[in-house]
């Protein structure tokens, strides 16, 4: 609790409990369980009455919902709309008593009760600081220098980008040395910051020791554990030492490499570990039921983290894509289709830095991966998940 009321004030979090409660108790009582006939809502301190108050009663719960989640996780658009609707409920208290309470007793009622809301409504408007993105740069938040895995192409090489755009100097690791050394040429010739290239195979024990001893040297700040692949296709049919190659590197070089420069973040007193997982983490995943095993366990492994450092300074987030276009789908032997543009992908991810433990990019995809696992029997979802998969599998590996 004492983390969930962080970072807000006194009276931040008072609305922030109202929102929940008008959304998870108030808000369904009403519209379930109270009589049509006795039913009532007000806009604008206009009542409405019966059929009319449950029509408009779903609106009433989408706002508290927003503005419950809008709290909790301090989203930007919460400013200006909490500050109108605060607006709206003080003006309605003006009129509501004036249409339906007689006399200057009425008035007075009304006056009375607008000013409080009137308050409310300019504190709120005055927050906007408070829900913006901090103003600190990530180099100022956590450090000079950023480790990339999987950094020759698609995502790692869209969050070396960003990194470098706010001046975080980044280590560039993957197979490929000469993909590595054309974008550490580009970071530093468009944003002035160092690089250091090491070509390595992270799925190999000693490719985890090769990039341990050649960062050694380095103030690692920002650990993105990028590096992945999937494998699609029937078990019995996908190569075994292929699908140990997958397990080392989506698995145990984060592992491995979290534990080796974690040290250095927390002497420090400040650091960041972003791991790349993905929404086939949230469901069993048959033809990809390897590489699914694999980001669950990223998934409970970040989040765990995030627990156990997030008040020593440290900050750990899960990034969970879905399809993204990138060169993932061709070295997982799938069938082309559509995906997320990897730089929207790592612009939520940094946007989430910090503030959660865990982020799907993209709403589409955060309906995939908690609607039917939390709405459906696991063995449904299941079927369904393998009935999607199956489209984007060869007919021979099915």
């Amino acid at each position: 609790l004492r983390l969930v009321f962080s970072g807000r004030p006194g009276w931040m979090n008072a609305l922030m409990v109202f929102c929940f409660y008008m959304t998870f108790v108030y808000m369904p009582f009403d519209f379930l369980l109270k009589p049509m006939a006795v039913d009532e809502e007000v806009w604008f301190g206009v009542r409405l009455h019966g059929f009319a108050a449950k029509l408009t009663e779903p609106l009433h719960w989408a706002i508290y919902a927003a503005g419950a989640y809008g709290f909790l996780r301090m989203k930007e658009w919460m400013w200006p709309w909490a500050a109108l609707y605060a607006g709206q409920v003080a003006i309605s208290m003006i009129v509501w008593p004036l249409l339906y309470v007689d006399g200057v007793g009425g008035v007075l009622f009304g006056v009375v009760a607008f000013v409080p809301f009137a308050l409310l409504t300019r504190a709120l408007w005055n927050a906007r600081d408070q829900f913006a993105s901090p103003a600190t740069t990530l180099r100022e938040r956590y450090g000079d220098w950023a480790l990339v895995t999987g950094a020759s192409a698609g995502i790692g090489a869209e969050f070396a980008r960003a990194l470098a755009k706010d001046g975080v100097s980044v280590v560039l690791t993957a197979r490929r040395a000469d993909r590595l050394e054309a974008l550490a040429g580009e970071l530093e010739k468009t944003w002035s910051v160092q690089t250091r290239s090491v070509a390595c195979d992270l799925s190999q024990p000693e490719g985890v020791e090769t990039l341990a001893a050649a960062v050694a040297d380095l103030p690692i700040a920002i650990l993105v554990n990028n590096a992945g692949f999937g494998h699609a296709g029937r078990f019995d049919k996908l190569d075994e030492e292929r699908l140990r190659q997958m397990i080392e590197l989506n698995c145990v070089a984060p592992v491995v490499l979290t534990r080796r420069l974690l040290p250095g973040m927390l002497e420090r007193g400040r650091g960041a570990v972003v791991i790349t997982g993905s929404v086939a983490g949230r469901q069993p995943l048959p033809l990809h039921g390897v590489y699914s095993a694999t980001k669950a366990f990223d998934l409970l492994f970040g989040e765990s983290l995030s627990v156990e450092l997030k008040e020593l300074g440290v900050d750990v987030l899960v990034l969970e894509p879905g399809s993204t276009a990138t060169e993932f789908q061709e070295i997982a032997g799938e069938i082309p289709h559509e995906g997320e543009p990897p730089q929207d992908v790592v612009r939520v991810a940094l946007e989430a830095l910090g503030r959660q433990p865990s982020v799907v990019s993209g709403w589409f995809d955060w309906l995939r991966a908690n609607a039917a696992s939390r709405l459906a029997p696991r063995s449904f979802v299941a079927y369904l998940a393998r009935d999607v998969i199956e489209k984007q599998t060869p007919e021979e590996m099915r």
